[in-house]
């Protein structure tokens, strides 16, 4: 546990300057402001729901993506890298911890979409259900943090993270239901869909922002950390493999 509270606090006192938490934090409101025009003088449904939950889990992913990116490179530049390798604790647990604070952001860019919403428009959406909101959104995060690990392996052997992030973006949000719904997509790509987080908590988030009792909440939001959980899994196994590669080879500071 202390691992992970200093990889947490660690990456919460780097994200008081980076200039990736001022942008997630400046996008989330543009965003909701650009889908709730579109929703304002258009002539279909009520889009609230969709213009709060789609930039909150954008900006969630989004700096997931960030700190996967950067924190090994980091690292390296503070010269704590080679210390955390070398150190017998596991270094999963620490990088688990910074991950997980992109979660603190997430409910960060939900209040501002909220405020946005009510403020500008005078939607003051009412949330019927805020247990399940408040679990979707801590799993939800929790589930990001580990997914974004998968990835982190790669952004260590590749020379710019900055290109891996963006191609990991808007199509990751379309095929994980946060700009739609997963209904609306060609059929063939369902299934697909199904096996992203992100499919799970858009739902399950837009759900708790409706009138009628949420469908089944304690299943979906373990199939939200099952999935998460599977992604770090993962990504720790490939990370240990690059740390492994890294020490026979005498390559860490050129990675």
């Amino acid at each position: 546990m202390r691992l992970f509270l200093n990889g947490f606090t660690f990456q919460l006192r780097l994200a008081r300057t980076s200039p990736d938490t001022f942008q997630v934090c400046v996008t989330a409101p543009l965003y909701t402001l650009i889908f709730l025009s579109i929703s304002e003088y258009g002539t279909g449904p009520d889009l609230t729901a969709y213009a709060i939950v789609a930039p909150t889990l954008m900006s969630l992913w989004i700096l997931a993506l960030s700190v996967a990116g950067t924190a090994l490179t980091e690292d390296r530049d503070l010269g704590t890298l080679e210390g955390q390798i070398a150190a017998p604790a596991p270094m999963g647990l620490t990088f688990l911890g910074r991950m997980c604070s992109v979660v603190l952001v997430g409910l960060v860019a939900f209040a501002e979409t909220w405020l946005v919403a009510g403020l500008v428009f005078g939607r003051w959406l009412t949330v019927p259900h805020p247990v399940v909101l408040g679990a979707c959104l801590l799993v939800t995060g929790a589930a990001t943090a580990g997914t974004a690990g998968l990835l982190s392996p790669l952004f260590m052997l590749t020379p710019s993270a900055r290109t891996l992030q963006n191609t990991f973006t808007f199509p990751f949000y379309l095929l994980g239901g946060v700009l739609v719904p997963v209904d609306v997509l060609p059929h063939w790509i369902q299934p697909a869909s199904r096996v992203v987080f992100l499919s799970w908590g858009a739902d399950l988030m837009r759900d708790s922002l409706a009138g009628p009792a949420v469908h089944n909440p304690v299943g979906r939001l373990l199939v939200v950390l099952l999935l998460g959980a599977a992604g770090y899994g993962v990504g720790m196994v490939l990370l240990n493999r690059v740390v492994g590669r890294v020490r026979r080879t005498g390559t860490l500071s050129q990675t």
